[in-house]
């Protein structure tokens, strides 16, 4: 590989610590401060886990992923410190002209993924090659499957739930196949595996005032009738708020009130079989870019 290439990882970004969560949720919101209810609520969320470990996973998964290739990594986050801007400043001081752009995020929607490639394209002026998302990698799939034969060696639910983070309904009728991208990975493990009887839920869902994409999780479960169920939350790759907090405890709370059993696949993090899967994926694209600045795989 040319020597002055390296990789950005981005992921959606966390704050430092409680004292960080009303600078992070204004961030999200463009500039806008949330209500004292909004910000309560969001705060006693990061006290229920501690802190979201977010930045440090990622941090480890980039440094895993560069010693694996052998190429340096970066990281930037798109609503936290470190910034993917002065990520992409790292880069241009350490002497990179190639840069990969790599958001950890396995399914590319336009409303989310979209901005990390924004965001890169403001601040970078050298090539750029763009992965928009490995929802259908091989790799990405083989890795899945170590995950769910993990968990299912020991536990045998009535039902498996995969699930990702909701976006408003809209983003479908703008033409974004998001649901589609999350359904061909389930296709594609139920093709390779035996896997009990499954479907599709969405979690995390905010409260805008317009419809989000649904079935959400736990409406699912109780009308499936299962009493023993399985969560794979297949649209994410590190534990955060949205497995820590919404799976782990909201859930949980949730499933012991209706007397199911839930239990969860574990989150990738820095696993290596999940570093071995996305050194392959940069591997390929890198092979598939053609030669000229500012390229998108």
């Amino acid at each position: 590989m040319p020597p002055k290439t390296g990789i950005l990882c981005m992921a959606y970004g966390s704050p430092a610590g409680e004292a960080g969560v009303e600078a992070y949720y204004t961030h999200i919101r463009s500039g806008r401060p949330p209500s004292p209810e909004a910000l309560k609520e969001l705060r006693a969320r990061y006290r229920a886990i501690g802190s979201s470990p977010l930045t440090k996973i990622t941090r480890a998964q980039a440094a895993a992923l560069g010693k694996r290739l052998g190429m340096p990594t970066f990281v930037g986050m798109k609503h936290a410190p470190p910034f993917i801007a002065a990520a992409v400043a790292e880069a241009q001081a350490a002497g990179v002209k190639k840069l990969v752009g790599l958001p950890l995020a396995p399914h590319y929607a336009q409303m989310s993924t979209g901005g990390y490639e924004e965001a890169m394209r403001e601040a970078w002026t050298e090539e750029l090659v763009f992965i928009p998302g490995f929802h259908d990698h091989p790799s990405f799939t083989a890795a899945l499957r170590g995950l769910l034969s993990e968990s299912l060696a020991y536990f045998h639910p009535d039902r498996l739930f995969f699930t990702a983070h909701s976006l408003p309904a809209r983003i479908v009728a703008e033409g974004d196949d998001y649901p589609g991208r999350l359904q061909r990975s389930c296709r594609l493990l139920e093709d390779r595996m035996d896997l009990p009887p499954w479907e599709f839920a969405f979690q995390s869902a905010s409260t805008t005032g317009e419809p989000w994409l649904g079935p959400d999780l736990r409406e699912a479960i109780e009308r499936s009738g299962a009493r023993k169920v399985l969560v794979c939350p297949i649209g994410f790759v590190a534990d955060h708020l949205e497995i820590l907090y919404d799976l782990d405890v909201e859930a949980q709370a949730w499933a012991k009130r209706h007397r199911i059993e839930l239990q969860r696949t574990p989150s990738f993090n820095d696993r290596p079989r999940f570093i071995d899967a996305l050194a392959a994926i940069v591997r390929d694209a890198l092979a598939a870019t053609t030669a000229g600045p500012r390229s998108r795989v």
